[in-house]
């Protein structure tokens, strides 16, 4: 039983919600101590808030950088407060404030993740200071700063409980972040797996989609493992601990290159080897090695070897079965059977690399082991990324216009109509009104169904436990799922997060009178935000669209060109190629996303935009995979004709920055014919006869252009297909501001 339980306790501390959800208990509780140890239970209320706030604006990093994070946040914080209450007495310097704050701290959000996760809390803090001083009269008295200074006390009691956390426990995010990483490259190779099944009929564009969608699951986990990493790493290269987890990062950005990497149409493949077993062992050894990754991150977590034996048997029986093939020696194969055997390599060395995850510190430290730093790295920096969004194609332009005449929209019909508890319109409408109509129209649907729970299960909460130490327990609970569900179960969160102001606002008034205007408050301001999402410079998908395939173009190009140097000088990963390929799987996971949330708008703004976007995500994803392949087998050449596909390989790149520039200016691009029929025919050339019994020379470059060369029509048609539509939303914009 005791082991039982112990092995309980870790899995639960494997939890990546686990630490977070402790933190704010043991802020939550240490609040309700004070109160109770003071006898004024209203100290609850701007107690809870204040820590609601800051742990809205945490954010990841060393406990140093966590330490300058809470000063510049609690800086935000008592500025906010104070311009609030000094100008809460005066509704049209107010609302002159509050819009032009608002803008500010949004397009500060331009600046990195950091800031806007900073300016978000800002702005919720500012607004909890409203509710604060409706809740105690409406008007704030001039020598009483106890609620303020509580809400900050708040905020500060739940920095330090987090600065000291992330000092004691550093590197458990980190684990965490690598054994999602692992977790997500596991799923993404058993979804590969799927396309080497022996079947006829198989739909595989859906397969291919589902795949490009995962891809982006895994680029998604992967940048956090970075961010996660470089923030820690800083200063500390002598860290054993984390040069490990470096390691197995760069392990898992190779596996997914290998992962990514595609070989030969798997039609071809399908049709010729359909009455043979290699197929079947492809996929089970993709498999095998999916559930491999999956099990590797499990160790991860729980600091245990993990086991890949079966993936290392299926690799045998690949090989067996290749082999028996080879002694076939069947004409009809002769094409197929060496790129066969490079899949097969490559498998060969990505189950090298599972092996080598699991006990890093036995490999070479790999040559260049630096990570590319997003931040600015100057004021100027800083500047120059806010002054590039400042313009109506910028998503954050548009939606730091949008939020400040939405919420100064709910100021207005609050002097208007004089709602009680009025300040939950704007809150509702800050935390629904979201940069596209996709999200917005997610989060304003998934916050009205959570507060109508959380408003019956308040109801029934404080109708059947009226004692107040019950009622402070039960919002504690409720603040703790908030945190646990926010991200993941949103409705959930909503519901926990009313209820926990229904229990808290009962302490000291009537929690009852509160139920009507909480779900009025929300209905409007939920209305509000959906109709400022609507109409004020709406950013719609369909009309970024071809930027966005034109940007996947370009970041497929720079990949290229950066391969074609590893052949030039010989592998190795440093920071330049690593970057080139990251942001290439970035922009090809970025037009997932936009295609996804595309399917969430209205059906007159996006008519055929989804379809042929889908279509040319399909194309473009196909080619990042022959691209893959390409960077998987990289080496320097120094074989007769190498020089020839290297400038084959050039002229590939230059087409598809010419198609990329087309899509940008949305043009039809032309004359694509000729020029591909030109490299098709360069690539058929002979570079060595073998003599006879010597075998014939393969070469994975030249294989892999033919390739690329074939997929340049299909994705020049989808890339035309994509600009040629002439509906109205899909009219061209200003070109998007680039970081």
């Amino acid at each position: 039983m005791p082991t039982s339980l112990s092995l309980s306790l870790r899995r639960l501390w494997t939890l990546d919600k686990f630490a977070y959800s402790l933190r704010v208990f043991l802020a939550f509780s240490g609040a309700l101590l004070l109160s109770w140890a003071l006898a004024d239970i209203g100290l609850v209320i701007p107690l809870f808030l204040g820590i609601i706030a800051s742990a809205l604006s945490e954010t990841d990093d060393s406990w140093q950088g966590r330490l300058q994070a809470l000063a510049v946040t609690l800086l935000c914080f008592a500025t906010a407060s104070l311009v609030v209450r000094w100008l809460f007495p005066w509704p049209w310097l107010f609302a002159l404030a509050l819009g032009g704050a608002t803008f500010v701290l949004i397009m500060l959000g331009a600046i990195g993740q950091r800031y806007a996760t900073i300016a978000s809390g800002t702005l919720i803090l500012s607004l909890y200071t409203m509710i604060t001083i409706e809740h105690h009269g409406g008007v704030p008295q001039q020598d009483d700063w106890s609620q303020t200074l509580l809400i900050l006390s708040g905020a500060a009691w739940y920095g330090a409980i987090s600065v000291v956390w992330c000092a004691l426990f550093s590197r458990q995010p980190v684990k965490q972040s690598m054994a999602r990483l692992y977790r997500e490259l596991g799923k993404y190779l058993i979804l590969k797996s799927t396309l080497f099944e022996p079947l006829r009929g198989v739909d595989v564009e859906a397969q291919r989609l589902a795949l490009a969608r995962q891809n982006g699951q895994v680029v998604e986990a992967m940048n956090q493992a970075k961010e996660m990493l470089f923030r820690r790493i800083e200063g500390q290269h002598g860290s054993s601990k984390l040069n490990r987890y470096l390691r197995i990062y760069f392990i898992a950005q190779d596996i997914h290159e290998r992962a990514s990497s595609s070989h030969y149409p798997y039609a071809q493949l399908t049709e010729a080897f359909f009455h043979h077993d290699v197929l079947f062992r492809c996929q089970r050894l993709l498999d095998q090695q999916g559930q491999a990754c999956k099990r590797l991150g499990k160790a991860l977590l729980l600091n245990r070897p993990f086991e890949h034996d079966q993936s290392e048997l299926a690799l045998a029986d690949l090989r067996a079965s290749i082999e028996h093939l080879r002694a076939m020696r069947n004409p009809a194969w002769r094409e197929l059977m060496h790129p066969l055997a490079a899949l097969a390599d490559n498998l060969a060395t990505l189950e090298g690399q599972l092996a080598s995850a699991d006990n890093p510190d036995t490999d070479d430290a790999p040559g260049d082991v630096s990570l590319f730093d997003r931040s600015p790295g100057s004021i100027k920096d800083a500047w120059e990324r806010i002054r590039l969004n400042l313009t109506v194609a910028s998503p954050t332009f548009r939606h730091a216009i949008r939020l400040p005449i939405a919420l100064l929209a709910g100021y207005g019909l609050l002097h208007l109509i004089h709602p009680t508890q009025g300040f939950w319109i704007l809150l509702t409408t800050l935390f629904v009104c979201r940069p596209n109509f996709a999200a917005t129209r997610r989060f304003l649907t998934q916050r009205i169904a959570g507060t109508v729970l959380g408003l019956v299960v308040g109801w029934a909460s404080i109708t059947l436990f009226p004692h107040p130490l019950l009622q402070t327990l039960i919002a504690v609970a409720a603040g703790v799922t908030f945190f646990a569900m926010r991200e993941r179960h949103y409705v959930i969160a909503t519901a926990a997060i009313t209820l926990l102001v229904l229990c808290s606002f009962n302490q000291v008034g009537d929690g009852f009178d509160l139920i009507w205007p909480r779900l009025f408050d929300t209905l409007i301001g939920a209305l509000i935000a959906g109709v400022a999402v609507f109409f004020i410079l709406p950013d719609w998908q369909g009309r970024r669209l071809h930027r966005e395939a034109a940007s996947a173009l370009t970041a497929s190009r720079r990949y290229l060109e950066e391969i074609l140097q590893q052949y030039q000088s010989g592998k190795q990963d440093d920071l330049a190629y690593r970057l080139a390929r990251r942001n290439a799987h970035n922009a090809d996971a970025a037009l997932s996303t936009m295609l996804a949330n595309l399917l969430q708008e209205p059906e007159h703004y996006r008519r055929r935009d989804a379809d042929e976007g889908f279509r040319f995500l399909v194309s473009s994803h196909t080619l990042l995979g022959y691209l893959s392949a390409l960077g998987a087998h990289r080496h320097r050449l120094e074989d007769a004709g190498a020089d020839r596909l290297l400038g084959v390989a050039q002229r590939v790149a230059d087409y598809l920055g010419q198609l990329a520039d087309c899509l940008a200016r949305r043009e039809a691009m032309g004359d694509g014919e000729a020029l591909r029929a030109a490299l098709t025919q360069e690539l058929e050339f002979e570079p060595q006869v073998p003599e006879e019994g010597e075998e014939e020379r393969y070469s994975p470059l030249r294989t892999q252009l033919q390739l690329l060369v074939r997929q340049l029509a299909p994705l020049t048609e989808a890339a035309n297909r994509l600009v040629v539509s002439d509906e109205p939303s899909t009219a061209a914009a200003p070109a998007a501001p680039t970081r």
